[in-house]
């Protein structure tokens, strides 16, 4: 499966405003609800919240990857925020993140899909180049061409 078959523009916010964690991934995790991607949006929030318990998605290079494998959730999708400027990602911790990726799978999918994807993003995001890029894209329609093209 492919980053840019589970990612569409209207998922993707440039410069979003966020002061902290908890309102980076409610509000991503509001726009998959709002597109009908959810079905229970608390249940998918309470799967993500306990996930990020058992350790942290930030992945380094200004980068975290939030995400839940939840009854809460329809069909797998990614929704995407480039902050407008980095937050602590873990309060006791100084890892900051500015580009965030929220993972939905449903919980009844069979096989480790969110491990595929994950590994997929994170094979992007290692490139500096592409996270530059990111950085600098003015277009929601743009960040889909690079996740599409790599680059």
């Amino acid at each position: 499966m492919e980053i840019n078959d589970l990612i569409r523009s209207e998922w993707i916010r440039l410069d979003m405003e966020g002061e902290s964690r908890e309102q980076v991934i409610r509000a991503l995790a509001g726009i998959l609800d709002g597109s009908g991607i959810l079905s229970d949006m608390e249940q998918y929030l309470a799967d993500v919240f306990d996930r990020e318990k058992m350790g942290s998605t930030a992945i380094g290079f200004g980068v975290a990857i939030p995400h839940g494998k939840s009854a809460g959730v329809k069909e797998p999708a990614v929704a995407f925020a480039r902050l407008s400027r980095p937050i602590r990602w873990e309060p006791e911790k100084d890892e900051q993140a500015r580009l965030v990726f929220l993972i939905a799978v449903p919980k009844e999918k069979e096989g480790n899909e969110h491990l595929q994807i994950l590994a997929a993003l994170s094979r992007k995001l290692i490139d500096e180049s592409f996270r530059q890029r990111l950085m600098e894209l003015s277009s929601p329609e743009e960040v889909v061409q690079a996740l599409q093209n790599g680059s």
